[in-house]
């Protein structure tokens, strides 16, 4: 965790870049003889984290090839050996705590203890339409993560729990071993909106957000300070340290990518600093579509600028 000392004396020092922690997005739309490469890679630069979307199909990709999340990240975990490995983000769209508990403690083994839990509330779209079942509207959907969190969360601390909601129930449900990271692992809570926050506060070990939109870079980042500072009201209502809890921007929902060159990024970064985020995240470029880059990009921040980033 970062104190809130640390970056204000780095911020006046002008090494606001040197406390930052870089992630990486890898999607899951790679046969893994393909996208194996990429997390081995990720992994030997010295990425802090690497994420990839739990989805079922995603925006218009869903007509092309598409792999479990899960899967995907405990095969990661075979051919890394210090990255952590997240959900970006996890969601009650198509699962169910007590299952997904299992999932999660496996992985968390397999990983020797390197899993980050991305979780969100679940949108519209694919995941909430494939299974048969209405879209919900906002609120019901944060009624239903807020259910999903709970019990989650007391299924991964406790053996034999027994819970019931209006989204869900369980029965005597297990989880021995349980997590390698204890009490269980750590919950990166996405969350925009005032009830979402309170689960920050009340459960989560990070926060993340994907900004609230915006048609130009100044508007998304005005964004950004907005929903900082209502965090920081969150946090203070319910009695939270600030410090106790990591700050995590997905740069590339900003109208611009962020791989778009080496400068643009090191920029990026230098913003989501000095709002007090303590970790980034960007995606590998793509041939096209979503997040379409050059590799040569990454490779040059990946090779060049990480170690000055992270401050190594």
């Amino acid at each position: 965790m970062y104190d809130q000392a640390s970056r204000a004396a780095s911020a006046a020092s002008g090494r606001t870049l040197a406390i930052m922690r870089i992630g990486i997005v890898i999607l899951p739309d790679q046969r893994w003889s393909e996208s194996q490469r990429r997390w081995r890679q990720a992994d030997e630069w010295g990425f802090d984290h690497a994420w990839t979307y739990d989805h079922l199909g995603w925006r218009d990709l869903v007509d092309g090839p598409w792999f479990d999340s899960m899967a995907t990240l405990t095969a990661a975990a075979t051919v890394t050996s210090r990255i952590r490995l997240g959900t970006l983000v996890a969601s009650p769209n198509f699962r169910h705590p007590a299952a997904f508990a299992r999932q999660v403690t496996a992985l968390d083994d397999v990983s020797a203890g390197r899993v980050l839990l991305g979780l969100g509330a679940g949108g519209i779209g694919f995941d909430s339409a494939v299974l048969g079942g209405e879209a919900l509207p906002p609120r019901q959907r944060v009624d239903r993560f807020a259910e999903f969190t709970e019990l989650l969360d007391l299924v991964l601390r406790e053996d034999g729990a027994t819970w019931r909601g209006d989204w869900f129930a369980a029965v005597d449900a297990r989880n021995n071993p349980g997590c390698v990271q204890q009490p269980r692992v750590p919950f990166v809570v996405a969350a925009n909106g005032p009830r979402s926050m309170r689960l920050v506060a009340r459960f989560g070990q990070g926060w993340v957000t994907t900004g609230t939109g915006g048609d130009d870079l100044t508007s998304w980042w005005d964004g950004l300070r907005e929903l900082s500072a209502r965090l920081d009201q969150t946090l203070a209502t319910a009695g939270r340290d600030p410090a106790t809890l990591d700050r995590y921007l997905s740069l590339d929902s900003a109208p611009a990518f962020s791989l778009s060159s080496a400068d643009f990024f090191a920029e990026q970064v230098a913003r989501a600093a000095a709002l007090g985020f303590t970790d980034v995240i960007t995606h590998w470029p793509r041939a096209s579509s979503w997040y379409a880059g050059d590799e040569a990009v990454l490779v040059d921040v990946a090779t060049r600028l990480l170690p000055e980033l992270r401050g190594a």
